[in-house]
C-alpha cells in the first residue's frame, strides 16, 4: 500500500507541475505531446487509486488523502517544485520520469498480480515521456529557433539529476529489502541507482554536457 500510495502521489503531482506548460509550451506539437503526457500521468494515478481501493477501508482512506494533496504536500521533494523554464520541463521528463521507468520495470511480474497486470502499458507510456524530454533538450542545444541555450540545459541537468538520484531511496532500506524478498520488486535501491547513473552519464555525454556526481543525490539541501 505504501508503494502504491507513493506511486500515485508522484503521478498526480506531475500533472500539477506540467499544468501551466500545457499552455506555454513553445510549439503546437510540444503542447500536443505534453497533453498526452499529462493524460498518461492521470491514468497512472487512477490506476493506483483503483489498486489502493482493493485494500478496503484502509485503502479508501489512503485514496482520500492522496486526492487532497497539492503542490508542497507531496511525498517526494522533486514533485513539489514548479518548473522555472522550458529546459527544466524537458530535463524533468527526461531524467525524473526515467526514474519512474526504472521503478516500473522493478515491478514487472511482481507477486502482487493486480499491479503486475498494469505494468506493461505504463512502461510503454513512460517511454514517450522520457523520449520527449531528451528530444526537447537536444532541440534547445541545437536549434536557434527553439527557446533556451546549452547553458540552460546544463543548469537544469545540475538541478534535476541529483533529485532524480535521491528518488531511488536509502541505500540500505529495509522496506526495499522486504519488497524484494516478497517478490514485489526485482532490484534493490542502490542497484537501480547505479544502473540509472550509468545510463544518464551516456545521455549527458551525447548532449555534450556535464553530469553531476552520483553522490550529489545524497546531499540535496
Amino acid at each position: 500500500m505504501k508503494m502504491l500510495f507513493v506511486q500515485g502521489d508522484t503521478e498526480f503531482a506531475s500533472v500539477e507541475q506540467h499544468r501551466d506548460w500545457q499552455l506555454n509550451a513553445p510549439t503546437a506539437e510540444d503542447r500536443w505531446i505534453l497533453a498526452r503526457i499529462v493524460a498518461d500521468e492521470v491514468r497512472h494515478g487512477l490506476t493506483m487509486v483503483r489498486l489502493l481501493k482493493t485494500f478496503g477501508e484502509e485503502g479508501e482512506k489512503a485514496v482520500a488523502t492522496l486526492l487532497k494533496r497539492r503542490m508542497g504536500e507531496h511525498t517526494l521533494d522533486a514533485f513539489n517544485i514548479e518548473f522555472k523554464n522550458w529546459a527544466h520541463v524537458c530535463a524533468f521528463t527526461c531524467f525524473v520520469d526515467r526514474v519512474g521507468l526504472y521503478q516500473l520495470e522493478s515491478f514487472e511480474e511482481c507477486s502482487f498480480a493486480p499491479l503486475a497486470r498494469q505494468i506493461p502499458l505504463m512502461l510503454n507510456e513512460e517511454q514517450l515521456h522520457i523520449g520527449f524530454g531528451l528530444n526537447g533538450l537536444r532541440k534547445i542545444i541545437n536549434r536557434d529557433d527553439y527557446p533556451g541555450t546549452k547553458e540552460d540545459v546544463q543548469e537544469a541537468i545540475d538541478f534535476w539529476i541529483p533529485r532524480a538520484l535521491d528518488m531511488f531511496g536509502h541505500k540500505d532500506s529495509s522496506s526495499s529489502v522486504l519488497a524484494q524478498e516478497l517478490g514485489i520488486k526485482k532490484w534493490q535501491n542502490e542497484e537501480m541507482r547505479v544502473r540509472y547513473y550509468k545510463e544518464v552519464t551516456g545521455i549527458c555525454e551525447s548532449l555534450g554536457v556535464q553530469i553531476p556526481s552520483i553522490e550529489s543525490g545524497r546531499n540535496i539541501n
